[in-house]
């Protein structure tokens, strides 16, 4: 029955394939070679920080200001460049609220 958990030997959970980032199932430690999965590809990324159970790090490289996407959602935008295994939190990602609809063009 082992096939049937998608997170069965996983540390992190992807959601959508186009998300930038990955949510930790477990406290991981700065340097550990983790694996996580995109659909039915299994990936391993080395971290750059301590990752707490629960939240979140770049599985890809993203320069400042890009826009950061979690179960296919923008949920905020870089306020400075994150490398892959990067610790994704407020001191790097900015909020988004109303998602662009506040963003009125004059």
């Amino acid at each position: 029955m082992a096939g049937h958990h998608i997170e069965a030997g996983a540390d992190a959970l992807v959601m959508d394939a186009r998300d930038h980032v990955a949510t930790a199932i477990k406290d991981l430690q700065q340097g550990q070679k983790i694996i996580y999965r995109v659909q039915d590809q299994v990936r391993e990324l080395t971290l750059i920080d301590p990752i707490p159970f629960g939240h979140k790090f770049a599985i890809e490289d993203a320069s400042e200001g890009t826009d950061i996407r979690k179960y296919g959602e923008v949920i905020g935008r870089t306020t400075v460049s994150i490398q892959a295994g990067q610790h994704v939190h407020v001191h790097n990602v900015e909020g988004i609220r109303g998602r662009g609809d506040q963003a009125v063009k004059s």
